[in-house]
């Protein structure tokens, strides 16, 4: 599809930065999109469908999974989640540089299926600062920190097969590597 350079995903272990250098990159140029994610969770309070996500069954989920319309999913808290082909397709169509925050696994499929997207690998500056960022957040127990951190040594050897990688040792400067591997592959002003 012609639109491909208009796709970026970023992926990298949980407590990396993706969603706050995402937010500053999106922050600084709202010409860039996201998608809404499909989820078979209930709305939380203040959440609208088709705003935060859309929000379906489990059995209209994995119709739409079957059927190819959901390009990638995950499991988390027994609920599924998943990056819509409908949301991703029509603004490549549109020509509008779309930024999607997925995990490893997902990023692979996505540059499956397009080929001419970029997926870039977000990593942290050392080990230690990773497990620092999990641990500071204060919303994992200690089981479920180490449980992250064991996924993100998987996720960390999995990184050569990306495009591009940006280590977070500044969100500013995280930001504006983003934002400078968009321009480049995708023609955006500099």
């Amino acid at each position: 599809m012609e639109g491909e350079k208009y796709l970026f995903v970023v992926a990298g272990p949980s407590g990396v930065g993706k969603d706050s250098v995402m937010a500053k990159v999106r922050a600084a140029h709202p010409e860039i999109e996201k998608t809404v994610s499909i989820t078979t969770r209930a709305p939380r309070e203040g959440e609208a469908e088709g705003v935060n996500y859309y929000y379906r069954t489990e059995e209209q989920f994995q119709q739409l999974l079957a059927a190819g319309e959901i390009l990638e999913s995950n499991c988390f808290n027994d609920h599924h989640y998943g990056t819509l082909k409908s949301e991703v397709e029509k603004r490549m169509a549109a020509g509008k540089p779309v930024l999607l925050n997925i995990d490893v696994h997902g990023a692979a499929n996505i540059k499956r299926l397009y080929p001419g997207s970029t997926i870039i690998f977000l990593l942290p500056p050392s080990w230690e600062v990773l497990e620092q960022r999990l641990r500071g957040r204060g919303t994992d127990s200690d089981a479920d920190v180490k449980n992250r951190l064991s996924i993100a040594r998987d996720e960390l050897q999995r990184a050569g097969a990306f495009d591009a990688w940006i280590v977070n040792r500044d969100l500013d400067q995280a930001a504006a590597e983003l934002y400078g591997i968009m321009a480049s592959r995708a023609g955006l002003p500099e």
